[in-house]
């Protein structure tokens, strides 16, 4: 009987067609295996929006102030350890001049007693050739002796002293040390801050610049209207004042008046300083940060105000935004890590951040923490 079954076919392959296929296999896998990849990469983060942006350039000038601040305050003691050591070396150099003086005068009273031999009083007189002689020596030799003993005290104090300088001056350097490694790792912090804010700016283009040139520009609208309400409150307030009442009430006046003759200066020195250059860790005459600006200020009118903000807002006596008067010194933000100072009419002149130049601008243009009078 026949068979009705189709014969197989045998498909013959060479080697390089083996080869082929697999190739093909192994291209088909990866380009699964790379699409399964893409499908599960996670997306690309949407880039910031300029208010974004904007907050956070704000941000790390904020936080080179602080960086800025702890750098003034470790200059400032670094200076004075300095000044310290130096006094210090000044009064070892001194006192071993004195050393050296008391051990010359020994040496002369060991010499004066070799000389004799340290022979007994009997046994020189009877070989002295004068008698006179002897007895003129031999009281000279017991006054050298009294000043011997006074010269020995004098030496072993000096002695004393110079062993507690040493040890003061050591102490002294290794604090300098350290201020001057503070210093150090301030100034690193201050310069990332403002290069990270460069780098943002930087990436902006020309339309996103513009963006947050409006911004600005509507910040800066918004804090003169709230300086505009302030003259307009501080106006009122002096005209209720009665007539002959005293002018170092709470109204602000025009610009150039003050009711203290050290914040008219200072302020007249700081109106000349306009225009200059932000720098941290500045402090003048070509270059000022905030708190440089307002120490400068206030050392021309001859009060000495301290280097940081943090120790200037605990320099004077403390008083409310609504009776501030030109001179006062206004601080900033809860860390206070910026200052100005007032000129009446809800406007200040300070020195705002790098990049900007001394100007007057609004209080109201950064959170206001408090507020100070000098005088």
């Amino acid at each position: 009987m026949a068979s009705h079954r189709k014969p197989r076919t045998h498909i013959l392959t060479s080697p390089g067609s083996r080869r082929t296929a697999a190739g093909l296999t192994t291209a088909a896998l990866a380009s699964v295996t790379l699409l399964s990849q893409t499908a599960n990469a996670a997306p690309t983060s949407p880039k910031p929006s300029i208010e974004d942006v904007k907050q956070k350039v704000d941000g790390l000038y904020q936080q080179a102030e602080v960086a800025t601040q702890k750098y003034n305050a470790a200059k400032e003691k670094a200076d004075s350890q300095q000044r310290t050591v130096n006094r210090l070396l000044d009064e070892a150099a001194k006192r071993a001049e004195k050393m050296n003086q008391s051990r010359r005068e020994l040496g002369t009273f060991a010499s004066a007693q070799y000389q004799t031999g340290g022979m007994n009083p009997t046994a020189q007189l009877m070989l002295a050739k004068d008698p006179q002689q002897f007895v003129d020596r031999n009281h000279l030799m017991e006054r050298l002796t009294g000043r011997q003993k006074q010269t020995v005290t004098a030496y072993e104090q000096e002695a004393a002293s110079a062993a507690r300088q040493r040890a003061e001056a050591t102490r002294s350097l290794e604090s300098l040390q350290q201020s001057q490694e503070s210093l150090k790792e301030s100034k690193q912090s201050v310069q990332a801050k403002l290069a990270e804010a460069r780098q943002l700016l930087s990436r902006l283009t020309a339309q996103e610049k513009a963006r947050l040139a409006e911004l600005e520009r509507q910040k800066e609208q918004e804090a003169q209207r709230k300086a505009a309400e302030l003259a307009r409150q501080q106006a009122a307030q002096k005209q209720q004042q009665p007539s002959g009442g005293s002018s170092t009430g709470s109204g602000s006046g025009s610009s150039g008046s003050s009711s203290s003759s050290k914040a008219a200066e200072a302020l007249a020195f700081a109106r000349a300083q306009i225009g200059k250059p932000y720098v941290w860790g500045a402090t003048g005459p070509s270059s000022y940060d905030c708190s440089g600006l307002t120490q400068a200020a206030y050392r021309a009118a001859g009060v000495d105000l301290p280097r940081t903000t943090w120790d200037q807002v605990n320099a004077g006596t403390r008083v409310s935004t609504s009776d501030l008067q030109p001179g006062d010194l206004v601080f900033f933000f809860s860390d206070i890590s910026h200052v100005g100072m007032y000129i009446g009419n809800g406007q200040m002149i300070h020195a705002p951040h790098p990049g900007a130049s001394v100007r007057v601008e609004s209080i109201y243009y950064m959170p206001i923490y408090g507020s100070v009078r000098l005088s």
